[in-house]
């Protein structure tokens, strides 16, 4: 029978200091502007018919990109699929 020894190093517990800087703050509202944005170019590009199958008109693009809350997964609109309108 064979015993296994091993030494575990136990470091202080150190908290990362959190540094509220307002370029960070501009800098992230700028990338999520981008963001939006490049999703309203992309959104454009599409068709009518490729607009209606994700479910939102020319008009909702505005809305659709600016909206946070709104996700444009393909998955949401999976229980449509098969069920009659």
């Amino acid at each position: 029978m064979s015993t296994i020894h091993g030494l575990t190093e136990l470091r202080p517990a150190t908290a990362k200091r959190q540094v509220y800087s307002p370029l960070e703050a501009y800098w992230n509202a700028f990338q999520e502007w981008r963001k939006r944005e490049k999703l309203r170019t992309e959104l454009c590009r599409l068709t009518d018919s490729e607009l209606a199958d994700i479910g939102i008109t020319r008009g909702e693009i505005d809305y659709v990109a600016s909206n946070h809350s709104f996700a444009l997964d393909p998955l949401r609109w999976m229980s449509d699929i098969g069920t009659r309108r």
